[in-house]
């Protein structure tokens, strides 16, 4: 896994489900994944998306497979990744027919790497666990694992009200939200039971339990964890747009990370019109960084200016290092081993600027308003140049590439050893 970095805080026990090839709870580091917004019958379309996505960092992709078409086209898909050299485990989001599809396409069923299932419209009626229970039959027979995902926007209506009936009956100890909350839980719980009692192994069981609200998000999720040892699935579903999105799944998930639940996340922005789907998985890579969990690219650290710094080239050189290093980050993993450590920093006048340049790997210390137009490099804690003139940010960042290739180039690794 990626540039995973221990932490101290305590991890809730979950059993470890193999996601082809990729491991998800069981101890192992949290997994970032994301979905596609493409038809998936369009395997040009879908090809290309679940290769930034998994060339942005995302360690398992979800595709609609929702008709025959997709479903056929699903080989295909693996099929052309696979010749690109991607192997990044692929799963099916199957809704109302999904027992019927993987039926008709024995292809679609050995291709995907993991079949979600909802158990809010898997079935409805008499035909519910039927369809349930083929799926499940066809995760068995494949090898496959299942991701039992309930969702309050389509949850199990049925078994709501029977609990809001109950409720009633005992004089409405609980208010609404909270039934709700105990429906969800307790629809993952009956459903990951069923799967087993048909023959579905437990190691092939991942749940996840969507809502849409922060503080219910983290009820749901707590009251999961208590109750199973399942690997799960998090994620606030219609996170929303822009900054909102980001906010709301980061605070949900901030909070449950915290208390060691969480094995796999993802974060579901809507992005903005012909935007970059690749943003979420930067976003869940950020927050881990964040966090303290896994390390993806590295952490360039900038000071957010003040009247000290009027002049915008330390945010421009800031800007410029930063997606520099995201945008080599897929070429660098294997040619650099352990850059993803690497420590920059950016500052924009001398109150701060040479302290946090000394304690990064190597950090440049930009002169503010009113200062001498000098700037001090720093590597490894001690000054290492002095840069003055109009070349400063091209000559930094040439001193950022040389120290990549000497500490985590080939010849950088051998004096190491």
């Amino acid at each position: 896994m990626t540039g995973y970095q221990s932490s101290p805080l305590p991890r809730r026990r979950s059993v470890g489900v193999d996601v082809g090839g990729v491991t998800v709870g069981g101890g192992a580091p949290v997994v970032v994944q994301s979905m596609t917004n493409t038809d998936t019958a369009d395997v040009d379309g879908t090809v290309a998306q679940v290769a930034a996505l998994a060339k942005a960092g995302s360690e398992i992709v979800r595709i609609t497979v929702d008709r025959d078409e997709s479903a056929a086209a699903v080989p295909r898909i693996r099929e052309r990744l696979e010749r690109l050299g991607l192997d990044v485990p692929l799963v099916g989001d199957f809704h109302y027919i999904g027992h019927k599809l993987l039926a008709d396409h024995p292809a679609c069923a050995e291709a995907l790497a993991k079949y979600r299932i909802n158990p809010g419209n898997v079935g409805f009626k008499e035909k519910k666990d039927r369809q349930f229970g083929a799926i499940v039959e066809t995760a068995i027979r494949y090898g496959k694992p299942v991701r039992i995902g309930v969702n309050w926007g389509s949850l199990d209506q049925e078994l709501l009200t029977a609990l809001m009936d109950e409720n009633q009956a005992a004089g409405a100890p609980l208010t609404a939200d909270e039934v709700t909350r105990e429906a969800i839980v307790r629809s993952a719980l009956l459903s990951a039971q069923a799967a087993e009692e048909i023959g579905l192994p437990r190691d092939r069981i991942i749940l996840s339990a969507k809502v849409s609200r922060v503080q219910d998000l983290v009820a749901v999720y707590t009251a999961l964890a208590g109750r199973s040892d399942h690997a799960l699935h998090l994620g606030l579903t219609e996170a929303g747009m822009g900054s909102k999105g980001i906010v709301a799944s980061s605070a949900a998930m901030g909070i449950l990370l915290q208390q060691g639940i969480g094995d796999t996340i993802r974060v579901s922005l809507t992005p903005e019109p012909n935007g970059d789907r690749t943003r979420e998985v930067q976003v869940a890579q950020e927050l881990l960084q964040t966090m303290g969990f896994r390390q993806f690219v590295p952490v360039v650290a900038a000071c957010p200016g003040c009247g000290r710094t009027t002049s915008t080239v330390f945010q421009e050189l800031a800007q410029n290092i930063q997606a520099d290093l995201r945008r080599n980050m897929p070429l660098w993993r294997d040619k650099y081993p352990g850059v993803e450590e690497l420590k920059v920093a950016v500052m924009g006048c001398i109150v701060n600027g040479p302290g946090e340049s000394k304690h990064a790997d190597i950090g440049i210390s930009l002169p503010g308003t009113g200062e001498t137009p000098s700037a001090p490099v720093f590597i490894d804690g001690r000054k290492a140049a002095t840069l003055r003139g109009a070349d400063i940010a091209a000559e930094f960042e040439k001193m950022v590439a040389d120290y990549i290739e000497a500490r985590f180039g080939q010849g950088g690794r051998q004096a190491a050893e």
